[in-house]
């Protein structure tokens, strides 16, 4: 008789865990936690960087399983440095902070290139100075930041137009504007998509003309911000590699669409609160330029001429010992 109850339990217990088994939960890459990573701008909070704040408060770095610590860049922050003492899994470094690690030893590699063209400009008064070649350039007061990007581009376009420094008078450049606008200098380093919004308002406002005056016109590419990882991650944990590029660079794609203009405007201004709503919407405008000129050219890609001549660009200034073989570390952007 307490065999018949036994075996009449184990059946109703089978009964049961064959009811419940079908609405257990199944796991899938989505519902395993998140791999947590840091990433280490090159700047401050601002319209040059929609395209990872887009990312991030959008859930494009969710959809890849991915929770994305994004920290605020400045004058006193190195992300190869930070990527180095395993502070940071991803950055953004303009190609000179690259190519001047790698000479130091570094072993970082770029996974994608987010200005397609560099902000970096200069603005200057038509009225005051004709540029139709860079021999125009002769006599001429030009605004230099020494020791910034722009000095080592200024000197190489004075060195295409076989220009010396005793040819021209070199202003340096701080953060007051106040020689620009007296027009003691007129010709002027900014970056196109902050500061050359700024002063553009300015000289219309005083019914001003204004031009800029592009390197790239001229044959000089020095590129821009682009987003870095250690090699030793890249080889030990290429999927978390691949699945960080292809949320980020989704995100920059949907915060450059003009038809996200708005949402992208707002997920700027939680951090940049002075900027108006039309300052933002002149500096997306720009921003989208500079990043995807041409559809020809898929967002983020890496243009590897443009890191020679750069590499190349330091070399004859004495920035570097000798070439580093830049192009060695310069990865394949996935598809996304």
């Amino acid at each position: 008789m307490r065999d018949k109850r036994l075996s009449k339990l184990a059946c109703i217990t089978v009964i049961l865990v064959f009811m419940v088994l079908p609405v257990l939960p199944v796991c899938s890459p989505e519902a395993t936690a998140a791999d947590q990573v840091t990433y280490r701008l090159k700047w401050l909070f601002n319209m040059s960087v929609a395209g990872d704040i887009y990312a991030d408060g959008h859930g494009y770095f969710n959809k890849q399983g991915l929770t994305v610590t994004i920290k605020e860049g400045g004058p006193e922050r190195d992300a190869i440095r930070e990527l180095e003492l395993g502070r940071a899994q991803f950055g953004v470094a303009s190609a000179d902070q690259v190519i001047r690690a790698l000479a130091k030893g570094a072993d970082v590699v770029v996974i994608a290139q987010l200005f397609q063209i560099n902000p970096l400009q200069w603005m200057y008064r038509p009225e005051y100075m004709q540029i139709r070649d860079l021999g125009d350039l002769k006599g001429k007061t030009l605004g230099v930041t020494f020791g910034g990007n722009d000095e080592h581009i200024l000197r190489t376009l004075l060195a295409k137009a076989g220009l010396t420094e005793n040819d021209v008078t070199l202003f340096s450049v701080r953060y007051d504007y106040t020689p620009f606008f007296q027009k003691k200098v007129n010709f002027w380093p900014v970056y196109r998509n902050s500061q050359a919004v700024f002063l553009s308002a300015k000289l219309r406002e005083a019914g001003e003309n204004y031009a800029f005056f592009n390197p790239v016109d001229y044959g000089v590419q020095f590129v821009a911000n682009s987003v870095v990882t250690s090699r030793q991650l890249l080889e030990t944990k290429p999927d978390l590699v691949r699945r960080f590029t292809v949320g980020l660079l989704r995100g920059w794609q949907a915060a450059m669409n003009p038809a996200n203009s708005a949402k992208t405007i707002q997920a700027v201004q939680k951090f940049d609160k002075d900027s108006t709503i039309a300052t933002l919407q002149e500096q997306l405008s720009i921003t989208r330029i500079l990043v995807h000129p041409t559809p020809k050219v898929a967002l983020g890609t890496i243009d590897a001429a443009a890191w020679k001549q750069t590499e190349q660009i330091l070399v004859d200034q004495k920035q570097i010992p000798g070439p580093v073989g830049v192009e060695k570390h310069l990865m394949s952007v996935p598809k996304y």
